[in-house]
């Protein structure tokens, strides 16, 4: 217990603001490295499963390639980038590493978004006339939103805590004060960083479940799954 108020001390104290370290940067360059990589991710990841999910190709290996990058160690490819890439370009190493870390969910709820949806309806819409792209654009893509979100949320969980690694490289962020902690044996402090890390993906998290929630049409929300395959039939959207 005196730990803990000995951690919300350090963390609640004036030098929190405008010290050598200020925590509302630490919190800024934690935020910029999750948000940067995530939308790169999501730029890549977000086409290629919509691809998946609309044609029924390339499944098998999507799930292969998401699946063997889960595997990776985190703190190990951010050191093997910085190797590869050369010391004076640490900040373009973590990235990739991020980006590589963040793709995977976002693929998996991309596709499995556009997969989940009724055939049905797909039927429907190409009974009416609609192209491939107006299938995608018009049904398939809002019906999914809920699921891709979901991927989303879980991609920035994942590289928000993976981004206090970059503080072994000497990239600030919340990790900073971590590894500083640990070096110092400040363990007030190594407990400080780590609250203001969950406390910011709890924050992140509860966003997130908003926009996932907010993602489902108004006219489905607490009534029959629109996903399931074998559920009712539900109208087309206008």
């Amino acid at each position: 217990m005196n730990l803990l108020l000995e951690a919300l001390a350090w963390l609640f104290s004036p030098e929190r603001l405008d010290g050598s370290h200020p925590l509302p940067e630490a919190f800024l360059t934690h935020l910029a490295y999750t948000f940067g990589a995530v939308a790169i991710a999501a730029a890549v990841a977000i086409p290629a499963g919509w691809a998946i999910g609309h044609t029924g190709r390339g499944r098998e290996l999507a799930v292969g390639i998401s699946g063997a990058a889960r595997a990776i160690p985190s703190f190990g490819l951010i050191l093997l980038l910085v190797l590869v890439l050369g010391v004076t370009r640490k900040p373009e190493a973590a990235l990739i590493a991020f980006v590589l870390l963040a793709i995977p969910p976002i693929l998996a709820g991309a596709y499995s978004g556009l997969e989940a949806i009724d055939r049905r309806i797909i039927d429907a819409g190409r009974a009416q006339g609609m192209s491939e792209w107006q299938i995608l654009w018009r049904i398939e893509a809002p019906l999914g939103l809920a699921l891709l979100v979901a991927g989303l949320r879980s991609a920035v969980l994942q590289v928000v805590a993976t981004v206090t690694l970059a503080a072994y490289v000497n990239l600030g962020g919340l990790g900073y004060d971590i590894i500083q902690g640990l070096q110092l044996r400040r363990f007030e402090q190594v407990l400080g960083g780590a609250i203001a890390v969950a406390a910011l993906a709890l924050v992140l998290d509860g966003v997130f479940a908003l926009l996932q929630r907010a993602a489902v049409p108004r006219h489905l929300r607490g009534g029959p799954r629109l996903l399931s395959r074998t559920g009712p039939r539900v109208p087309v959207p206008a």
